[in-house]
């Protein structure tokens, strides 16, 4: 028999068995499972090597934003066995019992989690959550289409634009990331409860405006890698995927401060089909398959799986960020209601 074919059949069968040893109680389930993440964040190829491994058939939709996460197991019609909350919205599910205690840590590939991602404040011990992807959420632009083909490295150029780049430049269609940024250009604290940051923040979001060609997180490469605008609120590794395309975009990490986002699986309190949620979470946290997310879409993530990343990746400072800017980052925090309440109604009167 052919040495490729017999090791495959043996990996198959081993994650079989594992798979039947720690998710006997759901034997029964049928081979199924339904898949909610952020739009154009998982590679389609991956989900077939999923599907051929395990014979569990996958169907993945999209949202674009952890609010219309939130929003949709909140009214309860969601029929989804594994989720993708930021860290942001994590203790919000936990506590309103939307999520189902997968005890993430008795997980065969758990073992392969970083240390930095093993205990995480929003889930204490990893009961409802694993890993999946983390990055930062600052802006890009064409360096071939702005004047001196160079932008400093702060959020004025984004909220404050010059005169040749005014109704060439995009936000993202996303409350928090959209406030974020702008506390940290107003040095505000973006769980504010103060109604007069509130203020500041509507105020200069309402002045930039005007300038703005649209609000969108759908497509965020192909916006700026077809020139469709030049500068837009990006996530890095979006950045990157456009620079593949077009190299003369660049990732700026603003030095008021950015966001940092941690994305987790999860799965909810009215999964179908937990088991084979667990099956798919504990696939996803073996180091082959984690770099094989980070490598299609330039995210990194949370296993231990560094020497797998593609070099393209490697050279790019949207992914691999100077040392220098470090102290930049910013850490996704999840408001109180008060704040979020005041963050709801600076949108109401942006976007009305």
């Amino acid at each position: 028999m052919n040495k490729k074919v017999k090791s495959m059949r043996f990996a198959v069968a081993s994650l079989a068995l594992s798979c039947f040893t720690a998710f006997g109680a759901h034997a029964a389930e049928p081979k199924e499972l339904f898949f909610y993440n952020w739009t154009d964040y998982y590679p389609v190829d991956l989900l077939a090597k999923f599907e051929k491994e395990t014979g569990i058939k996958v169907t993945m939709d999209g949202y674009d934003s952890n609010e219309t996460l939130l929003a949709k197991l909140q009214a309860g019609g969601a029929a989804y066995d594994v989720i993708v909350p930021s860290q942001s919205i994590m203790r919000t599910l936990i506590n309103q019992n939307l999520l189902l205690e997968i005890d993430t840590p008795t997980l065969p590939n758990f073992q392969y989690v970083k240390p930095a991602f093993r205990d995480p404040g929003f889930d204490p011990g990893r009961k409802f959550s694993a890993p999946y992807l983390w990055g930062t959420t600052g802006f890009s632009y064409d360096s071939a289409r702005v004047p001196g083909g160079k932008l400093d490295d702060s959020w004025k150029e984004f909220f404050e634009p010059r005169k040749e780049l005014q109704g060439q430049l995009a936000a993202l269609d996303t409350s928090s990331s959209v406030i974020n940024a702008a506390s940290h250009y107003l040095n505000v604290d973006e769980c504010s409860e103060n109604p007069q940051d509130a203020k500041r923040i509507l105020e200069l979001l309402q002045k930039q405006k005007p300038f703005l060609k649209m609000y969108s997180s759908d497509n965020t490469v192909d916006r700026m890698a077809s020139g469709e605008v030049i500068m837009m609120q990006n996530w890095n590794g979006s950045t990157a995927r456009a620079t593949l395309q077009k190299s003369t975009i660049k990732y700026v990490y603003p030095r008021e401060g950015l966001a940092m986002f941690q994305d987790n699986f999860a799965v909810p309190k009215s999964a179908p089909h937990p088991g084979n949620a667990k099956i798919f979470i504990d696939w996803m946290m073996k180091p082959e398959n984690a770099a094989a997310v980070s490598n299609a879409i330039a995210y990194a993530n949370g296993i231990q799986s560094d020497t797998l990343i593609d070099a393209k990746w490697r050279v790019m400072d949207a992914i691999n960020m100077p040392d220098e800017f470090a102290s930049r980052l910013r850490p996704e925090k999840e408001c109180s209601n008060k704040a979020r309440e005041l963050q709801d109604r600076i949108w109401a009167k942006l976007k009305g």
